[in-house]
């Protein structure tokens, strides 16, 4: 079968989309080529000089482009309601892609709500987002909720430590990150359980870019790859714009159905062509998907709204 690329996304225009973390890599490549298919794109970025910057890169290449950044910080619900009491005001919006994320911090951090900073980010930011924002997505026709996910969900823990969530009591930066990243798709299944009905018709799906080489592997390690990482990188990384793909085909492939996860499809999804995987065991877990949501909803103060 013909690979998919960025040339198959439909026509976006008419489409208000947001894309989070948008200022750089997958984030970036991702706002850049649904502006290109002609979306109106909302760019997040933690400033606005930042988000600045990624929207007039994207109209150097793209002149016309309808890209626009807003100021968010998913490490901080404050930030999270004021960005979301300015996207409540727009007639509909049509597509949320939660992408910003951070990884392995080397020592415990805390968010200013205090979660711990990867739990805090990847996930009760984007879940509290999702769910202020909610009124406006069930505005649009056929409206769309994507998470980017990671491989590694698949892998630390390969559970949700509920009884030391936020790792007061232990704190590994990789185990962290893959239990965030599993929560990003076990949010992403109760979401498609709760809300992908013939009553909001709201698809929510997953994807993960598999090992692309973004600022990601070192801003949040806080140092560069050693050697033997390099060369792992140069025979098993994709670059950005690669790794953007499974998310854009969870994002607009018009035949995505709810709960869908895309990833690429070769070296163990390390990299390759997107297409549609099967959601890891643990994240199957219904029971565990549930809970994680109630727990979200107290933890972060927002409910989502009944249908």
């Amino acid at each position: 079968m013909k690979a998919w690329t960025a040339g198959d996304i439909p026509a976006q225009s008419g489409k208000t989309v947001i894309v989070t973390g948008a200022n750089s890599g997958i984030g970036w490549e991702t706002a850049r080529e649904l502006a290109r298919a002609g979306a109106d794109v909302i760019l997040t970025a933690r400033s606005q000089a930042k988000g600045q910057d990624a929207v007039d890169r994207i109209r150097r290449e793209i002149p016309g482009a309808n890209v626009r950044a807003k100021i968010l910080d998913l490490a901080s619900l404050r930030s999270v309601r004021n960005f979301a009491d300015e996207i409540l005001q727009e007639p509909k919006l049509d597509l949320l892609v939660n992408n910003a994320g951070v990884m392995a911090i080397p020592k415990r951090q805390v968010t200013e709500d205090g979660f711990e900073m990867q739990m805090g980010t990847n996930f009760l930011g984007p879940f509290a987002l999702t769910g202020l924002i909610l009124p406006a997505l069930l505005r649009a026709p056929s409206p769309r909720v994507t998470t980017v996910s990671s491989g590694a969900a698949n892998m630390g823990m390969k559970k949700i430590n509920f009884d030391d969530l936020q790792w007061e009591r232990s704190y590994s930066p990789w185990t962290a990150y893959c239990q965030s990243k599993l929560a990003d798709l076990l949010f992403t299944r109760e979401l498609s359980r709760r809300y992908s009905t013939s009553r909001s018709k709201l698809l929510s799906n997953a994807a993960h870019p598999g090992f692309a080489i973004t600022n990601l592997q070192t801003s949040g390690p806080g140092r560069q790859p050693n050697m033997l990482e390099k060369i792992m990188a140069a025979f098993l990384s994709q670059d950005a714009a690669h790794g953007a793909l499974p998310t854009l085909r969870a994002a607009a492939a018009t035949d995505a159905a709810p709960g869908d996860y895309y990833g690429p499809d070769r070296m163990f999804g390390l990299k390759g062509d997107p297409i549609s995987i099967a959601l890891p065991k643990p994240a199957q877990d219904d029971a565990a998907a549930w809970k994680l949501w109630e727990v979200s909803e107290k933890l972060t103060g927002v409910v989502f709204p009944a249908l």
